[in-house]
């Protein structure tokens, strides 16, 4: 019994100091972000996150019971939160929280619901696997890509035109942290790709893949922005049509011409 009391105790104080530690700093890392949080995101989506509809019915911000912290993340540290004012669609423009205000509001929203959490390096980063194991999983990110992304982002992820005037941002300069929030909370008009639909590693392989194409050549020559068949299209019907119907007219223009005049056995 003495032997099972002092071992208890040892254990309890070599563990309990740093279990209560952690657990303040939480707290005030909650507090901090509740500050935050009532002074700059309170007025859209209310002081406890229950989101806010006028009387007229618009939506100023959208509860955030269960979005977690990666959505908050995500939102604030591509600087598309705080918004100036309701809009369709929040764009990326510089940051307003540095990491650590992020952070705090990140806690202090996670505790409206369950919701996912911030991904670790580990989960999105290849590092450590062999040549073979990361080609495979470039490959199978790439069909991954294809089959549920490029519907929206185009082959070669630099985004376009969403109906009801959204769009589809280009993902080739965002961190692949942010893209791995992205489908796991389904930001905007985009949808969300739970683990049950993607499993974390296929969603690390994805981001394997839009690691490759960043600095891909442009093997046909002049890319035209990689957004796909319409400015192609466009490209060949104004500079290519164009351009032989502009060359025909000025070949016409500078063609010889004779007239004929009537002989005078025709007169008499």
């Amino acid at each position: 019994m003495l032997l099972g009391l002092v071992l208890t105790g040892s254990l309890y104080s070599a563990f309990a100091p740093a279990q209560a530690g952690s657990a303040e700093s939480n707290d005030a890392l909650v507090a901090e972000g509740r500050e935050l949080f009532l002074v700059s995101c309170a007025f859209c989506h209310g002081k406890n996150g229950e989101g806010v509809v006028t009387v007229n019915g618009t939506q100023y911000g959208p509860p955030l019971a269960g979005v977690g912290a990666a959505a908050v993340d995500f939102q604030v540290a591509t600087g598309r939160m705080p918004m100036a004012q309701p809009g369709q669609q929040s764009a990326v423009k510089a940051r307003i929280f540095d990491e650590e205000e992020t952070a705090a509001l990140a806690a202090y929203v996670a505790t409206f619901g369950p919701g996912p959490a911030v991904p670790n390096e580990s989960d999105y980063s290849l590092e450590g696997m062999s040549d073979a194991d990361r080609e495979e999983a470039i490959s199978r990110g790439g069909q991954i890509f294809l089959t549920n992304c490029t519907a929206c982002h185009n082959f070669g992820g630099n985004g376009g035109a969403m109906p009801r005037g959204g769009q589809a941002p280009s993902i080739l300069n965002t961190t692949p942290e942010h893209i791995y929030e992205a489908m796991l909370t389904g930001p905007g008009n985009m949808d969300s790709f739970s683990n049950g639909n993607i499993s974390p590693e296929e969603k690390r392989d994805v981001i394997a893949y839009i690691e490759t194409i960043r600095n891909q050549p442009e093997y046909g020559g002049f890319g035209l922005g990689g957004l796909g068949p319409v400015s192609e299209g466009l490209f060949g019907w104004v500079v290519g049509i164009g351009g032989l119907v502009g060359f025909a007219i000025w070949i016409a223009a500078h063609t010889t011409r004779t007239t004929k005049q009537p002989s005078k056995g025709a007169d008499a």
